[in-house]
């Protein structure tokens, strides 16, 4: 029997990690990743053709288009394929056989969960931009003044990293949590910024790892993605699951699961 919506609580509850759980979900990644390296590399090829696609397309029409390009572009594609990889990760954990199909139809189902995530993100994206223009104006640039320059390259980077810290929290277990159970979006969002606030050192490894992990793929021209970005999405996965405990709303599955 589904719970009543106005009996679910605001924010799913989280266990307390070991500074260094990242290890232990990248191990658990890497093994979904050699059960099925066929879907994953397929995934991977995906994304490879997608951010080279991104890329020519905002270089060819210009900065502008750059970010219009970002925003439009891997703001709603990069998480429609996470759900389709946490899910496969989800079908592994059940004993279920993966497959393109059910991914397939985990992505239609959560289209406006990830609708609602990307408006998020575009709006904190957004706001960081100006927030980057307002730099300008307060700390001008002028050439030869390296008072002014190292100022503004220091709130920048503290602006910046704040920015970056807010997109990492939102988005470290909401999108598992869309594909396990069904929660509304800002209710996986709000439970996945109170996990990482409650495991700072953990998640603070785990976000440099990320990082790491996807220099190395922009170093390689993008093909380094062709391994690293399934792995690291079915990583994710083992994190969602280590971390939260959303008990209290009821399991989410596709029709054919019933």
């Amino acid at each position: 029997m589904a719970t009543e919506p106005n009996t679910l609580p605001f924010v799913a509850e989280c266990r307390v990690l070991p500074w260094n759980a990242a290890f232990a979900w990248l191990a658990a990644g890497w093994r979904d990743f050699m059960r099925v390296p066929r879907i994953a590399l397929s995934y991977g090829l995906i994304i490879f053709v997608v951010s080279w696609g991104v890329s020519l397309f905002a270089w060819w029409l210009g900065k502008f288009a750059l970010l219009a390009s970002f925003l439009s572009g891997f703001i709603f594609i990069a998480p429609l394929l996470a759900i389709g990889l946490h899910s496969v990760s989800k079908d592994l954990e059940n004993g279920r056989p993966p497959g393109f199909r059910r991914s397939f139809a985990h992505m239609l189902k959560d289209l406006g969960q990830i609708a609602v995530y990307a408006l998020i993100l575009m709006v904190i994206l957004f706001v960081w931009s100006r927030s980057g223009m307002m730099l300008y104006a307060f700390f001008p640039v002028e050439e030869g003044n390296r008072t002014v320059l190292l100022e503004f390259l220091a709130v920048g980077s503290v602006i910046g990293t704040f920015f970056a810290a807010l997109v990492f929290a939102t988005a470290a277990f909401a999108l598992p949590m869309i594909v396990d159970k069904d929660a509304d979006m800002v209710t996986a969002i709000v439970s996945s910024v109170n996990a990482v606030l409650r495991n700072k050192p953990a998640l603070a490894l785990w976000a440099l790892t990320i990082a790491v992990l996807t220099a190395v793929g922009f170093v390689t021209g993008y093909l380094g993605f062709i391994v690293l970005m399934p792995w690291l999405a079915f990583s994710a996965w083992h994190a969602y699951r280590a971390t939260l405990l959303p008990k209290a709303w009821p399991d989410l599955g596709l029709p054919e699961d019933q």
